[in-house]
């Protein structure tokens, strides 16, 4: 576990070589979406503060224009937010967003929690990235504060990576 200072008290993010927790949460159409059912494949669970939001919207609408990036490295993307799903929907079709984004609503934010990536004071998540291997490894691991967006070019090179990896 790798700790991220938050007030009032330091968090666990798990670390790479770690099994990523597993979580089942809605997506944007109201169908429950399991990590451990994407076995066999890789996974990227991008979380970010809130739908609609201008650096999130901006990360999300970069992963949507690379899309291609990522099922070249056979991985599935799962955007999470404490948004409800009626929230989430809205905000796919107004972006046109065809990955799943995932509500996790309620209990609020206890996946972001999860990952060591919940911010308790402000109600919402960081900007934490999880690259996950087809056998549910944590390989990469990327948390920015709030107003810090992330890189592409890191997924891409991990993604590479871990394309090489897999042979």
């Amino acid at each position: 576990m790798t700790e991220v200072q938050q007030a009032p008290a330091p968090v666990l993010v798990p670390s790479v070589g770690e099994v990523a927790p597993d979580f089942e949460l809605l997506n944007q159409y109201g169908e429950p979406v399991r990590l451990s059912d994407f076995r066999g494949r890789n996974v990227v669970v991008v979380f970010y503060p809130f739908a609609f939001s201008g650096i999130c919207t901006g990360e999300l609408c970069e992963i949507r224009d690379n899309i291609g990036a990522f099922e070249d490295s056979n991985a599935t993307v799962l955007a999470i937010s404490v948004d409800s799903k009626f929230a989430l929907r809205a905000y796919a079709e107004q972006e046109r967003y065809e990955f799943d984004l995932l509500a996790d609503f309620w209990p609020h934010g206890a996946v972001a929690q999860a990952y060591g990536v919940f911010d308790t004071q402000s109600g919402m998540a960081l900007r934490g990235t999880f690259i996950i291997d087809a056998e549910g490894l944590i390989r990469y691991v990327v948390v920015n504060p709030r107003g810090q967006a992330r890189d592409l070019a890191g997924y891409r090179q991990a993604l590479s990576e871990l394309r090489v990896q897999q042979g």
